[in-house]
């Protein structure tokens, strides 16, 4: 097998020839799509991975310096498509991963066809009119926090990014799926998130992009993704029912439902237009 999907835990699945990446977010693995992925087996290449230093990648392989920023794991994400010789992906990105993705995109454009971003944020600070949730002092409470004790923290975040207290199993699955991750890692990988800002790089996107956000996110304002709809072109928004920072975890059959619609080019911009007026 060849290094690269060694190192990323590359797993491919499904029948079809179309070839669809699921990418996680921080402080989870591949695994936060399993509620997922069975519906596009039979249709789609699947291809889940984990970035180095989650689930079961190869933490040997870590390096503090590349993955300081997002353009480290990007880099990954090229690496994977380039060791598989992949064309025209469709890339499903989830919270920070859609940044990732989006980076990707840019570095290598021909080797993408759609891409999907999940609860995205292109900055999570609050910057003079720009509002991204976060104060500065918010942030640094956050890398203090990981920093002193993760699981910890951890326990404490887990029910208020899911919100959905009426589905405990699913908090559950999710604080198991952070404490995969070894926490100076999580460290370093939550300051390469939060310090991130790809507000001037979203024009350059010209792939056709669905943005899906939750009707409400404790990570992501609307105005977040608003942003990021009016800024980049072909950019798709969708505000969907479900709520918390998680819908491929706990609505799984309307962000199933969206991507599909996506894909099959039959959503309109009208379509967006209405649900945020709404």
């Amino acid at each position: 097998m060849h290094p690269i999907l060694i190192r990323n835990n590359v797993k491919i699945l499904g029948e079809g020839s179309q070839v669809i990446i699921f990418a996680h977010g921080f402080g989870c693995a591949q695994s936060s799509w399993k509620f997922m992925t069975d519906a596009f087996l039979e249709d789609y290449r699947v291809i889940l991975f984990d970035y180095v230093g989650s689930g079961e990648s190869d933490i040997t392989q870590y390096n503090h310096f590349k993955y300081s920023t997002l353009d480290g794991y990007a880099c990954d994400v090229v690496e994977i498509i380039e060791a598989l010789d992949l064309i025209d992906v469709i890339f499903v990105g989830h919270s920070v991963s859609s940044m990732i993705g989006m980076i990707a995109a840019l570095q290598k454009p021909k080797a993408f066809k759609k891409l999907v971003f999940i609860g995205p944020s292109p900055r999570y600070l609050n910057d003079r009119d720009y509002i991204g949730g976060f104060e500065a002092s918010d942030i640094e409470l956050i890398f203090s926090q990981i920093a002193d004790d993760y699981a910890d923290w951890a326990k404490g975040i887990a029910p208020v990014v899911m919100d959905n207290d009426d589905k405990p199993e699913l908090t559950n699955f999710l604080l198991e799926c952070f404490e995969q991750t070894e926490p100076s890692i999580a460290l370093s990988f939550a300051m390469a998130t939060f310090k991130t800002d790809c507000r001037e790089r979203l024009k350059d996107l010209t792939i056709p992009s669905l943005t899906l956000q939750s009707s409400a996110d404790p990570m992501v304002p609307t105005s977040a993704v608003e942003y990021i709809y009016a800024n980049t072109p072909k950019n798709f928004l969708v505000v969907m029912e479900a709520t918390g920072h998680y819908p491929h975890i706990c609505e799984p059959d309307e962000t199933i439902r969206e991507i599909k619609e996506f894909i099959a080019e039959r959503k309109t911009l009208r379509k967006e237009e209405d649900q945020l007026s709404a």
